[in-house]
């Protein structure tokens, strides 16, 4: 279990630092006896070994505290997303067979109008915020721990798929510990990192990079609410980090509004995927740290290759994990020589590094892992040397900004809309969000493209909101009715970007 890591460390260095964050710091002996607490309090709600419960709640000591004492009962935390709204948060809810919703007040005031009439009836318990939280829990009972196996399930992630309805990736403790200790010896940590987490805490990659690699070695996080490229050093001075969790956006964001050097603080390493060759290079150039670029996902143990300290190469995803055979196969399934591009394929080496399954979804799992290879629909290329290049997803998901997002799941609401005959979602290459989202759209009658983003905005969370919007005769297919995403890819004077004409919308532009 992922909390025995934090039993080990709270009982041999009690007064060592885990968490800080603005409003106070808390070491591991304080996280053990709160979850503890919280675990309690879960399990007056009904909670016991096996449930799932959904964790909907921002970036928070709180939040981690509530993670840990899910997994402390046996039961599973299934980390919602904070903007999934109407449809989309219903699903989730109700796919997942979540026995009850911890929120924080936030959620609770904003999102709780989302629930329908399948989801109003799960209970919920407010996850309230610092200090309140700890200073509710500080005269309640403790649980005592429920144990499972390495190869029970320790979370439920959601993450999209071509289909338009989300899969709940099933990871288990075995998963979650084996990615902590590889996390942890590629970067070389010991028990003075400081690792500042700013991408929500929902994801797989603050969870298994720096949550994971943490409670291995026993060293510290830094949890900021949110990413702020204006704040960042001035944190790191401020917290004495030594590293973060990336994705690419972040770094790109960082480059470009922070325009001089800076290395005038501690950090020395950046994990996470995504980060271009150019910024890559200013990242080390201009603020003096490494950028460790990683190939992964939340089905393949977070990541199957990596930049370590003491392998790396520039532009690369690094080396595979020693648990982890990884290929390169032409379309056929037959494995490609060095140097030739191919859909990166994954099995593991070790029991329970990678997904279990899909959450009631065992056809998924099935189609994803043909010939007893997990296909992760990416191309890659490996050199002579073993280092695996990414080259893009062959899948037709949008990544935006770190957001793996569907495209059928926007046209499905946007064909909602009254006049709309036909549409279609795609992604177009941005600087800084790695990709922008573009819907070309055939109308029955004239609109202007803001009437778009209008219908979209109550049904869809913000990072799902297009950014450019093209008004066509037709939707190119082929002669099966799919659509030829590739002929839409383009940005030229017929696409209206929307983002310059929506002052006074509350939009994500």
């Amino acid at each position: 279990m992922i909390t025995d890591l934090l039993e080990a460390h709270a009982r041999a260095a009690p007064r060592a630092l885990f968490l800080q964050t603005d409003q106070g710091a808390y070491t591991y002996l304080e996280i053990f006896v709160a979850t503890r607490r919280f675990a309690y309090r879960l399990q007056q709600a009904g909670i016991k070994k096996g449930d799932h419960v959904a964790l909907i709640a921002d970036n928070s000591a709180p939040y981690i505290v509530a993670l840990l004492a899910i997994s402390w009962l046996g039961a599973v935390p299934v980390a919602l997303n904070t903007e999934l709204v109407s449809d989309g948060l219903a699903y989730s809810l109700t796919q997942s067979d979540s026995r009850l919703i911890v929120a924080d007040s936030r959620w609770m005031a904003q999102k709780r109008a989302h629930l329908n009439a399948a989801t109003q009836s799960i209970p919920q318990i407010l996850l309230e915020a610092e200090p309140l939280f700890f200073d509710a829990l500080a005269p309640g009972a403790q649980a005592n721990a429920e144990r499972v196996t390495a190869s029970a399930p320790c979370t439920i992630l959601y993450t999209s798929g071509t289909t338009g309805l989300p899969k709940g990736v099933i990871n288990s403790h075995g998963c979650y510990e084996a990615v902590g200790r590889d996390t942890a010896r590629a970067l070389d940590l010991t028990r003075d990192d400081r690792i500042m987490v700013f991408l929500p805490l929902f994801h797989t990659n603050p969870q298994m990079y720096a949550l994971m690699s943490a409670l291995t070695v026993g060293c510290s996080l830094i949890v900021r609410p949110r990413f702020s490229a204006r704040a960042f050093f001035d944190d790191a001075r401020k917290f004495g980090a030594t590293g973060v969790t990336f994705v690419g956006t972040v770094l790109s964001i960082l480059v470009a509004r922070h325009e001089g050097a800076d290395k005038n603080h501690g950090i020395r390493f950046a994990i996470g995927g995504g980060a271009p060759p150019e910024v890559w290079q200013a990242i080390h150039d201009r603020f003096g740290f490494r950028v460790h670029e990683v190939y992964g996902m939340s089905e393949i143990g977070g990541w199957v290759s990596c930049n370590t300290a003491a392998e790396y190469r520039f532009g690369s995803c690094g080396r595979r994990r020693r648990s982890m055979d990884v290929r390169i196969f032409d379309e056929l399934d037959r494995e490609v020589p060095s140097g030739t591009q191919g859909e990166i394929v994954v099995r593991p080496l070790e029991p329970n590094v990678i997904l279990t399954g899909y959450y009631r979804k065992p056809e998924a799992m099935v189609d994803a892992s043909r010939n007893l290879w997990f296909h992760t629909g990416d191309r890659g290329s490996f050199d002579d040397d073993g280092y695996l290049y990414f080259h893009g997803r062959s899948k037709e998901l949008i990544r935006r900004g770190g957001e793996m997002i569907s495209p059928v799941e926007i046209e499905t609401k946007l064909r909602t809309m009254a006049g709309v005959a036909d549409c279609a979602a795609v992604g177009v290459p941005d600087p800084i969000m790695g990709e922008e989202i573009k819907v070309a759209v055939v109308m029955e009658r004239p609109v202007d493209s803001l009437a778009i983003i209008r219908h979209l905005q109550p049904l869809v969370p913000p990072y799902m909101l297009p950014r450019y919007v093209e008004f066509v005769a037709e939707i190119p297919k082929t002669e099966t009715e799919k659509i030829q995403r590739n002929k839409l890819q383009y940005l030229d004077s017929s696409v209206h970007d929307v983002a310059k004409l929506a002052h006074g919308l509350n939009t994500d532009l």
